[in-house]
Parts: structure tokens; C-alpha cells; sequence
């Protein structure tokens, strides 16, 4: 891709999220002469629109590409590096795309918490990837980089501490303020429809190495209940976008060649505090769970306001036990609403990251802990208001 014109092109850039991705690079990256950038989506008219309302430049490059359209696709991957789409369901939008980057050996990356569809584009086009040098490179939000690069940092401080990387991590999230993505919750909705339409894929969705093909490890902790977490003192609810981070926190084991271990355990929960009123709060999750599929989820293409993105976060710990019981703990933050306004910040990140950092990744189908481990979690440091911290 050396004849390549652009470094990344935007794809789906009036949406909401992509939008999002738009205005970073044209707000953080004014002044950054060598990258090379451009907006794509089905609507030119939308495209100017969309291009004025964010302030970027007069002459930002604007591409018309359809994701019904897979001739359009391909014109577009011909003409960049790299390709960041915010369009999804990526199962219902996604492979016309990924397929044109593999074939064109462009980089690819989405913000895929569809762990079903994710399996069966590593096995269809993992092989292709590996000899055209594309580097397809799913879940690049808050699904899941903060909990793979948690999960990442906290075994390094494990291994200073314990002269090795431990088998057992728990990742709980502490505190989370922002609504959940639309996209997210359309991705959750068309996974489960699939999965009600086709029951072969059940096995795939409720397996933690579904990810990991050719690997299986031990028995995992399912998370789908409220428990009381006596070595944290706090009731723990299950959270619903575990049922991503976890399999691509074993497929970044697996693709690192398992530092963590081949006997690596590892979950995800909410800490809703301890006492009854900590109980309270568990039960209280568990149910806003399950509407967060439903009828009055957000839908694709709606988000908060830029008040409210500014006024969210994240605050995420990570517990690594050793075998004896002794324990390292670490923080990961956001300063953002972790769906929309840090998740944009995130994925423009990974690409940047890839494309100047860590080149020499060869091609296939990567996590972005794996690919770009400590150069990513400097970037996120550096530019997207994250911290990684290690705590007493």
C-alpha cells in the first residue's frame, strides 16, 4: 500500500460515532502535516456537511462508498493505508469491507463487539490476511482496549513484583458514566437474533475461547450473577460487555504466545459497593442489563450530547493474585463517556498507533493490546485522556 494516498480513511463518517473520529483527527492532528486523511460514507452532500460542522479543513478528501455497494468498497481500500469503519452491526455491514482490506493488504480497524461474526472472519479470512499483509484488527473502543491493555499492564507489574505473570486477573469496572453506545446494543441485539435463528452458534457465544481457535483453557467464571467479593469487599453485578472482553483478552494471551499462561483465568464484573446497600445496587444492574437490548436502547447513529460525553468517564481496576493469595492491583481511567467520546478517541489511536509505531506487525488478525502493547497504552497516555496506574 506504499502508493496508497491516504494514511486512514474515516469510514462512516456522518454517523454519529464516526463523526466523532472525524472531528479528533481534525482537532488533535491539525498540525501534523504527514498524516494524510479522509472522510468516506454514502451521502456527499452529507460528507460536506458533516466536514464543515466539525471544522476540518476545506480540503479534507471526501470518498462516496456504500457498504451495499462492494465495488465502491474496494475503490475506496485502493486508495489508503488503513481503514477505521464505525459502521455497524459489522455481521450486518462488515464483511464486504474487511474483505477488500484483506485482498488489498490495508489495515482494518472497527469497534466489533460481536464475538460470533469476529470467529468466523478469523476463519475465513485469517489465512488471506497473513499473506496480504493486512492487519484486521476488531474491537478497537471500550470494547475492549482498556481491558485488554488493563489486563496487559497489570501482569507487567505482576512480573516485577512476582518475577512472573500471574494465572488469575479480575478486571471490575469501579465507575462508568455515559450511556450505552447505539451501536452496541444493535451489535448485542443482532448477535443474539443470530444466535435465536441458527442454535449452532450458542457453542461459539458462550464460549470464553471462541477467539482462541485450536485453544482451549480451564474453566472460566460465567459472571452472570451478583456475588459478594470478599478479597475486595464489595458486592460485584454482572457486566454485559464481558461477554466480548473476556474472549479478547484470551485471544491477546493466545496471539502473544501466552505470557499469562495457558492456565489463565480471568472475568469482569461491576463492584456496586459493599452491605445491603451494595446488594441492592448488584440486583439493580443485573436488571438494567437486560434493557439495554430491549425496545428503548439507544439506536445507531444517537448519542449524548458533547456536555455529556465531556462529563463522563470510566474507572476501571484490575486484581492480579498469585497463587499464595498476595495481590497487585491497578487503575485504568477515561475522561470521557466510554462509548462515544473516549471510544473515538480510542480507535483513532489504534490506527495511528499501528500505522507509525508498530509497522512491523505482520499481516492478520489481531487484538490492539497484542499488536501494539506499550506503544498503545503511551498514545492512549499521551493523547486520548487515559491513565494506567498502578495502586497500593
Amino acid at each position: 500500500m506504499s502508493s496508497a494516498k491516504f494514511d486512514i480513511v474515516v469510514y462512516g463518517a456522518t454517523g454519529f460515532t464516526g463523526q466523532l473520529v472525524a472531528e479528533y483527527l481534525a482537532a488533535h492532528y491539525k498540525d501534523d502535516k504527514a498524516l494524510k486523511w479522509a472522510m468516506a460514507g454514502r451521502s456527499l452532500d452529507k460528507l460536506k456537511s458533516v466536514r464543515d460542522a466539525i471544522g476540518a479543513p476545506a480540503d479534507t478528501p471526501l470518498i462516496v462508498a456504500d457498504a451495499s455497494d462492494a465495488a465502491s468498497l474496494k475503490a475506496m481500500v485502493a486508495q489508503t493505508k488503513s481503514v477505521i469503519t464505525t459502521v455497524g452491526p459489522y455481521q450486518f455491514y462488515g464483511e464486504d469491507l474487511l474483505a477488500a482490506c484483506v485482498a488489498a493488504g490495508a489495515d482494518y480497524f472497527d469497534l466489533c463487539g460481536e464475538p460470533v461474526w469476529m470467529r468466523q472472519m478469523i476463519d475465513k479470512y485469517g489465512a488471506a490476511a497473513k499473506a496480504s499483509g493486512a492487519r484486521i484488527v476488531f474491537s478497537c473502543g471500550y470494547d475492549s482496549v482498556p481491558f485488554e491493555l488493563g489486563t496487559f499492564f497489570v501482569q507487567e507489574e505482576a512480573k516485577r513484583v512476582f518475577g512472573a505473570p500471574v494465572a488469575r486477573v479480575k478486571g471490575r469496572v469501579r465507575d462508568m458514566r455515559g450511556t450505552l453506545s447505539g451501536g452496541t446494543a444493535a451489535s448485542a441485539k443482532a448477535t443474539f437474533d443470530a444466535v435465536a435463528k441458527d442454535l449452532s452458534l450458542v457453542a461459539i457465544l458462550n464460549d470464553h475461547f471462541a477467539l482462541t481457535p485450536g485453544f482451549t483453557g480451564p474453566k472460566q467464571p460465567k459472571g452472570n450473577r451478583a456475588a459478594y467479593e470478599e478479597d475486595l469487599q464489595s458486592w460485584a453485578a454482572p457486566f454485559m460487555m464481558a461477554l466480548i472482553n473476556t474472549r479478547n483478552v484470551h485471544r491477546s494471551n493466545m496471539l502473544m504466545g501466552f505470557p499469562y499462561g495457558q492456565d489463565f483465568v480471568y472475568d469482569e464484573m461491576v463492584l456496586t459497593g459493599p452491605g445491603e446497600k451494595g446488594e441492592a445496587n448488584a440486583k439493580r444492574v443485573m436488571a438494567a442489563n437486560a434493557e439495554k437490548t430491549g425496545p428503548n436502547a439507544p439506536k445507531p447513529g444517537e448519542g449524548p450530547s458533547k456536555e455529556e460525553r465531556e462529563n463522563g468517564l470510566f474507572n476501571l481496576l484490575y486484581v492480579a493474585i498469585a497463587p499464595d493469595g498476595r495481590m497487585v492491583r491497578a487503575g485504568v481511567t477515561g475522561d470521557r463517556d466510554p462509548g462515544y467520546g473516549s471510544t473515538s478517541k480510542m480507535i483513532s489511536e489504534c490506527a495511528i498507533c499501528l500505522l507509525r509505531d508498530a509497522s512491523d506487525v505482520p499481516g492478520g488478525f489481531w487484538t490492539p493490546g497484542a499488536a501494539m502493547q506499550h506503544k498503545l497504552i503511551k498514545r492512549l497516555v499521551e493523547n486520548a485522556g487515559l491513565t494506567f496506574r498502578v495502586e497500593g
